[in-house]
This record gives C-alpha cells, structure tokens and sequence, in this order.
C-alpha cells in the first residue's frame, strides 16, 4: 500500500512538473509570437465593421468569454438605434494574413457626471447588458496590453475609460487586473452587483427540482393542470430562422397586451425597435445562436422566451406571458421549461438571466450568481483619475439606490 501511494505521488508530481513546463512553454511561445509591437491596432467607426464580419465572427467562436451582445449579427442590427456615433477598438496580429485578436466596441462621453470630464465607455445599452471585450482567448494579456496601450497613445482619445458591466472574477477580470497591475494604471471597481446565474454544473438532471424544491414544484404542476383544464397546453421551441421570425410575432403580440403595451412603452410600439430585433433574430438565427420558447393554450401563445447562444453560454433574453392567466403563473411556468431545456443541453455551461439584481422571480429559480461590476482605467498619467473616481462613485451610488426603489416597487 505504502509503495503504491508514494508511486502515485510521485506520478501526481511528475505530471505537475511536466505541465508547469508545459504551460511555460506556452507562455513563452505565445510572448513571441505576441509580442506588444506585433499587433496593428485601430479606432474604426461601427458603421465602417461591415467588411469585417468574417474575422469577427471568427475571434467571437475564440473568446476568452463570449459576449452575444458584441458579435456581428447582434451589434450591428443595434449600432443605428443605441450607438449610431459610436466606434470600437480593434486589435490585429501582425502577422499575414491578419487576424482579429481583440474588439472593444465604445462612445466617446465628452461630458460625464454633468461636467467636462471625457471618457472613452464601453457600449451597453438596455438590450445589451453585458461590455465584455471579445479577447482572443490563447493571448489574452498580451492583447489588453496592445489595446491599452494604443489608448493611452491615441490623444484623440479620452483618457479615461469606463468598462460597464464586466465581470468581476474569471478569465477576463484576472487578465486585465494583472495588466493594469503591471502598467501600474490607476483602476477602481464601482456598482457590483450580482445578477441570476444558471450553472449546473455536473448534476443537470436534478437542477430544477434542487432549486425550487419539491413545494414548489408541487404547485406549479398543480397550475399547469388548471391550466389544462381550460385548454390544450404545448411548449414548443423554434430556432431555425423562419419559424424564429414567425414566433417573434406572438413575442411582441404579448408583450404589447401587457403592462408595458398600456404604458406605452412595448417594443411593438417603436418601429425602429422592433426592426433591430428583428434583423438581430434573423441575423443570430442564421447562426443557430437564438431560440424562441412559446408556451400555447389551444394553439395560442399564453408564454414566449428569447435565449440567445455562443459557445457554451446562453443569455435568457427577453420574456413575455399573458398577464390576463397570471393566476397560473405562465412566466414562472416558461422560465423553468427553458430551465429543463438548458439543463438538457451539455453544450450549454452557464446562461446568464440578463435580470436586474434581486429579481423577484429568476432569483428563486436560478441560484448561481453573476457578479458584474464597471471599471475605470486611466490610460494617462494626467487623467483626473481622483476625481472621476470620486463623481463615479456618486454616480454608482445614486443609480443603485433608485434600483433598489425600483425593487421595492415592484415588488
């Protein structure tokens, strides 16, 4: 026993030795190969990126993290309604034929905090909740270094730069907190926050039962057969690109007989809205990256969700139910079919809710969390760092106590 214990230890540490020089290894030949004064950056308008879509969509199946939210058939159908003066960062290899290793899509704020303070913020908007980067994954630092690098170089750019809804741990966070370690530029973190998360891990099966437990899983299955008792009941699920366009309708048809169709404010009511969806449904179909779940009542849609998709994650987008059955609970019904149906995907590792924090309903439902946060960076010793962090903090702080009014509201 002795002797097969010591062999195995002795095995554990050969192999770690062996990856240590392995990863070395790597690192070293990807330094070479990355090295900073290798790459070709640029500042391009997004209306100038059509060209470009190939390699983009080619370094977004490579990202460090994916982002739906940055890759050509989402971000170019928002740019003209969110960000029609907007532009991104672009990082190429040096090497022919070029590669694109990194994308930082941003507006330049002239004014910030009301006074004349620019800076350079990553685009987000209310249909885009996410700034991450897409960051070639195999030379992650070496391409946030020739990125900022060629910010703090550009004096036609701010000085400042604002990254709103990042990650606040993982790949990414670690990657750009060890550059601007090393570039000593001064960094803060403002308005973290957590938002639902669904990450089964290995027990998937189990995932909806654990959650919610047996309760109230009980009661929805005793809702759903009331709800059986007025008519057929089907959840169905459409992802090729015509039956997504076709069930956008019943999206939009439910959403507008809602609260927000009384209010005014439902995507149906703004032309220009529900053309970027659908152009971006269309344009995210044509990749097998959207899937629209519908749950009918006698042929008719009581429920819809909107799940975009790349790589191993998942974004719960976009919900709408019929608030005149909200006895029945048809939101919380869909959201755990669409639960199941994650769940049921091994290609799928984590979806993100796109949910304010402390949401009422995911949040019982989905039990990992998001943690997100914005960055300031200051690419130049003269930035007003000091005091940018300052009214940043203000600003954050602010912000967060109307969210949490909200909260209260809704509630």
């Amino acid at each position: 026993m002795t002797v097969r214990v010591a062999a195995d230890l002795a095995a554990v540490v050969a192999l770690d030795s062996a990856s240590s020089a392995i990863a070395s290894a790597r690192r070293a030949a990807l330094a070479d190969r990355y090295a900073l004064g290798s790459f070709a950056v640029e500042w391009r308008e997004l209306t100038g990126l059509p060209p470009i879509a190939a390699p983009w969509r080619e370094l977004a199946a490579r990202a460090l993290e994916p982002n739906v939210f940055y890759e050509p058939a989402f971000l170019q159908a928002a740019a003209p309604l969110f960000a029609p003066d907007a532009g991104a960062v672009l990082v190429w290899s040096g090497e022919r034929p070029q590669r694109l290793l990194g994308f930082l899509p941003a507006r330049i704020e002239r004014r910030r905090y009301g006074i004349k303070l620019p800076a350079l913020v990553g685009l987000t908007h209310p249909f885009g909740p996410l700034g991450l980067p897409l960051i070639e994954r195999e030379a992650a630092e070496p391409v946030i270094a020739a990125l900022f690098a060629h910010l703090a170089a550009d004096d036609t750019l701010p000085d400042l730069v604002v990254l709103p809804y990042v990650p606040d741990d993982g790949p990414f966070a670690a990657a750009l907190d060890a550059f601007t370690r090393r570039a000593q530029m001064p960094a803060a973190v403002f308005n973290r926050h957590r938002r639902a998360l669904f990450e089964p891990g290995q027990d998937r099966a189990g995932y909806v039962r654990r959650a919610i437990g047996k309760r109230r899983l009980k009661e929805l299955r005793r809702q759903a057969r009331r709800l059986s008792e007025i008519g057929a009941v089907m959840f169905t699920g459409a992802s090729e690109p015509a039956a997504v366009a076709e069930t956008l309708d019943d999206f939009f048809s439910l959403e507008a007989r809602g609260w927000k169709g009384h209010a005014g404010t439902a995507i149906a009511d703004d032309a220009r809205l529900t053309a970027f969806i659908r152009t971006a449904m269309a344009g995210l179909a044509a990749e097998g990256k959207v899937s629209i779940y519908r749950i009918m009542l006698d042929g008719r849609a009581i429920a819809a969700a909107i799940v975009l998709r790349s790589g191993q994650s998942a974004w719960f987008w976009k919900i709408a139910y019929d608030e005149a059955l909200a006895r029945f609970s048809p939101g919380v019904m869909i959201s755990v079919e669409v639960t199941h149906e994650l769940a049921d995907d091994a290609g799928i590792a984590r979806a993100d809710s796109c949910a304010t924090a402390n949401h009422p309903m995911i949040d019982r439902l989905w039990r990992e969390r998001l943690k997100l946060c914005d960055r300031m960076i200051a690419v130049r010793p003269q930035a007003r760092f000091a005091l940018a962090r300052s009214l940043e903090g203000m600003r954050a702080a602010a912000f967060g106590g109307a969210r949490r009014i909200r909260a209260v509201l809704t509630r």
